[in-house]
């Protein structure tokens, strides 16, 4: 591994915690906390592009409402308080816009944040380490997969927004949204994220690593089994295992469910084929 990529994991290895029942990481940046430009007149620009759009879409405004509210409502994103008004240095707002799944147009769209977006020639990204891959090799997924008769397929919902951000990391993940969006000629409020995000450079190795994380702090109250499925055995989010009877595939899908339930992380989407 590189230099970048130990001190990736150093970071998250000595940073990881627990906090309100799910894993809790810091933003892995390359250096010391770094002091950027305020960026806000940037913000808000790309914000009234996004204010036109949703004036003139209305099924993407209304898509657009749902998925933010989403956030907000599940914890993910917070208003930003008055005495959190003056970090200077250490904050950043992010553009952010909804992008529709290709393959289910009927879903609202994801909200992807532009943590790539430029200001006096910085960026969030240009700071945060990407870190080392620590997605299972899909080819070797798959061929597991195919060893035994019975399959079992899962998905963890919304598993990057399950892993936290330490709280002094927080104001660098501002953005801009309204309180109450019935009329859109109203000015913005800032709001921030409190988890790692879609669109941040360290969000898949943060996830990974939390991931396999949970499989090595339970192994010894669910086993080995569990644990390698839940550290070998997913492609990122897309559980899949194969095992050798019915009574192996319950206890798989009862062991993982329990484990993950342990840091907040929910399987769904199971399916058992014989």
């Amino acid at each position: 591994m590189s230099f970048d990529d130990k001190r990736f994991l150093n970071i998250l290895e000595s940073g990881i915690r627990v906090n309100d029942g799910h894993y809790e990481m810091p933003l892995t940046f390359k250096g010391s906390e770094p002091i950027l430009p305020n960026n806000k007149s940037q913000a808000i620009q790309r914000f009234n592009h996004l204010r036109k759009r949703l004036r003139n879409d209305a099924r993407y405004r209304n898509d657009y409402f749902k998925s933010m509210d989403d956030l907000i409502t599940k914890g993910f994103a917070e208003k930003v308080k008055p005495s959190q008004s003056d970090n200077e240095g250490h904050v950043w707002y992010i553009p952010h816009h909804g992008v529709y799944h290709p393959q289910k147009p009927e879903k609202s769209p994801c909200v992807v944040f532009d943590c790539s977006s430029r200001y006096k020639g910085e960026s969030l990204n240009d700071y945060l380490l990407q870190g080392p891959d620590l997605t299972n090799s899909l080819v070797g997924v798959l061929c597991r997969f195919r060893q035994e008769p019975i399959a079992v397929v899962c998905d963890i919902e919304q598993m990057f927004l399950q892993f936290k951000v330490r709280t002094e990391h927080q104001d660098y993940l501002r953005f801009l949204w309204w309180d109450n969006y019935e009329d859109l000629s109203k000015e913005p409020c800032e709001y921030r994220m409190n988890v790692h995000l879609f669109g941040a450079a360290s969000s898949p190795g943060c996830a990974n690593f939390g991931l396999k994380q949970l499989a090595n702090d339970y192994e010894a109250d669910f086993g080995s089994e569990v644990s390698n499925f839940i550290r070998r055995d997913f492609y990122v989010d897309d559980g899949l295992k194969s095992v050798s009877n019915v009574t192996e595939a319950v206890n798989l899908i009862h062991g993982s469910v329990e484990m993950c339930n342990k840091r907040g992380l929910r399987l769904h989407k199971i399916f058992v084929k014989f």
